[in-house]
């Protein structure tokens, strides 16, 4: 196979250039079921429901949101205005209790096949669903549990990680330092330290501020499939994984709440591993969202009051958050405006700091990723636009960039700026050093159309010739001097330098597909 990065290496060494269930009619009752059940029903293993009385019946954490916002300058308001989205951080977690913190009777956890806790709650499921003002779409956003982020408390870790660190030091520090005996009060302070801490390190890594705050346990995930009569899935081919108790045949299978679990927690033996467990956590969730807008649900008191005990059961929200409220804002979203995604990556085999496998991203590219979740129906145009491509004249022209200054991931983003307009970016490299001093377009022809159009989109860079360059081959070369589209500061590429060690670039395989909840059949996948 050929090296990716040879190419680049060849061209450089030329010098140049949530009431009554009954009332399962009421518009109220109605617009929670629609709107919560599509916005956040589940997280691989996790369920969030909420009928008429969801309010005054759902577990009610300590934590306080809004609160926590308010401590870093902004209200919660605020917060959402300025982003101009809701948004609501959904936690999946492994716990062996109920939302009230009662442990799980001995069948419950039989049918969980979860096997003993070992330690503080994990949070093996994060999601953050985006919700525009207006109400027009809901776009959920996974991140892969193995994410490698930096926290100023406990330095570089996977962020399934953060949740259980801060918990497990809020125990200590109650139970070693201040004697506080076992019982719900302990336990309460230090979910609500986890919580904080995995809230604060999921702001950091998105760039948005989290509105609202959903935890559900792992019996909630079976309860809420039971409720609904099971979920309709489908299987590219037969999985036989004895870990998470995942047995189905190749095809189209309705799961119960107990297979379902199974299916969703299975990432052994998934060519993609737990990118792959994502996605069918999310095309899973797709239509479980279907039946949940279904009129047989909708209409159903038997279903409307299982859903409502499966959620008092599992489901802890952060204490204010009025769901009926939010619900009847967003009681008209439909199946077709919810989408499934997951963030961008860098890799998926890269080593931590002490030799753990994880997953690299780039947090200005997931930044920018998520501002692009919110689009709501009335967003004004921008005054001012950038300059534009002109495909035509780029042809099938391929365009190196490479890096020849000294901030980090310079040519990456300014790679990123143009596949936005539509250029063909074939390689993205460090240029070698000393052989470049200012930023330009190197060209066979310096008289080229295209190299003069890609001069022009990188700010009016000059255009030099290199007689040794291939024709239809471009390098765009970005040192210190650069100030066009993607520039960036030694300070911004500080704060977004990756942690971790990347592994090898995995290329279209890690792109992460779009899931909606419209349509009648389920989505085949790993």
């Amino acid at each position: 196979m050929t090296d990716p990065n040879r190419r680049a290496r060849d061209i450089q060494a030329a010098p140049s250039r949530t009431r009554d269930v009954s009332q399962s009619g009421h518009p109220v009752v109605k617009g929670v079921l629609a709107v919560l059940s599509a916005t956040a029903i589940l997280l691989s293993g996790v369920g969030y429901f909420a009928v008429g009385r969801l309010g005054g019946q759902l577990s009610a954490s300590e934590l306080d949101v809004s609160s926590q916002s308010k401590t870093k300058g902004k209200s919660n308001k605020e917060a959402a205005s300025l982003d101009g989205a809701v948004d609501i951080l959904l936690v999946g977690s492994d716990s062996r209790t109920d939302a009230q913190g009662n442990p799980l009777s001995e069948e419950e956890l039989a049918r969980l096949n979860a096997g003993v806790a070992d330690g503080e709650v994990n949070t093996d499921t994060i999601m953050v669903i985006r919700i525009p003002e207006d109400g027009s779409k809901a776009t959920a956003v996974s991140i892969p549990r193995d994410t490698y982020v930096h926290d100023e408390t406990y330095g570089n870790l996977k962020i399934n990680g953060i949740y259980g660190a801060y918990a497990a030091a809020k125990r200590e520090e109650l139970v070693e330092e201040q004697g506080m005996s076992e019982g719900q009060n302990l336990e309460q302070q230090v979910a609500r330290a986890g919580q904080e801490g995995l809230i604060d390190a999921v702001a950091n890594l998105t760039g948005v501020e989290v509105d609202h705050f959903a935890q559900v346990g792992l019996l909630g995930f079976v309860l809420l499939t039971d409720a609904v009569g099971g979920v309709t899935v489908c299987l590219n081919d037969a999985v036989d994984e004895p870990l998470s108790g995942a047995h189905f045949p190749a095809g189209v299978q309705t799961l119960n709440g107990t297979q379902a679990l199974s299916f969703v927690r299975q990432r052994h033996d998934l060519p993609r591993g737990d990118l792959d467990r994502i996605v069918r956590q999310q095309v899973f969730m797709a239509s479980l969202v279907r039946n949940m807008l279904s009129a047989g649900t909708l209409t159903n008191p038997a279903r409307l009051r299982e859903l409502a005990n499966a959620a008092e059961r599992s489901v802890t929200l952060d204490k204010g958050w009025d769901v009926v409220q939010f619900a009847q804002q967003l009681s008209g979203l439909a199946g077709d405006n919810v989408t499934f995604t997951t963030i961008p990556v860098t890799s998926v085999n890269g080593v931590g700091d002490y030799g753990e496998s994880i997953i690299t991203v780039d947090v200005a590219q997931v930044h920018r990723f998520m501002e692009d979740a919110v689009e709501p129906a009335d967003r004004t145009t921008e005054t001012s636009a950038p300059a534009t491509a002109d495909a035509t004249v780029f042809g099938s022209h391929q365009v190196i960039v490479l890096n020849a200054g000294g901030v980090p991931g310079q040519a990456s983003r300014v790679g990123e700026e143009l596949g936005k307009e539509g250029v063909t970016v074939g390689e993205v490299a460090n240029a070698m050093e000393g052989l470049y001093f200012q930023s330009q377009v190197v060209t066979s022809d310096v008289e080229d159309p295209a190299a003069q159009e890609l001069a022009r989109l990188l700010g009016g860079v000059p255009v030099v010739a290199n007689a040794s360059l291939e024709p239809g081959t471009l390098v765009a070369v970005v040192s210190d001097d650069y100030a066009g589209p993607g520039a960036m500061s030694a300070e911004e590429a500080e704060q977004d330098a990756p942690v971790g060690t990347p592994g090898e670039d995995f290329g279209a395989t890690g792109i992460a597909p779009e899931i909606t909840a419209d349509g009648d059949s389920p989505r085949c996948v790993n």
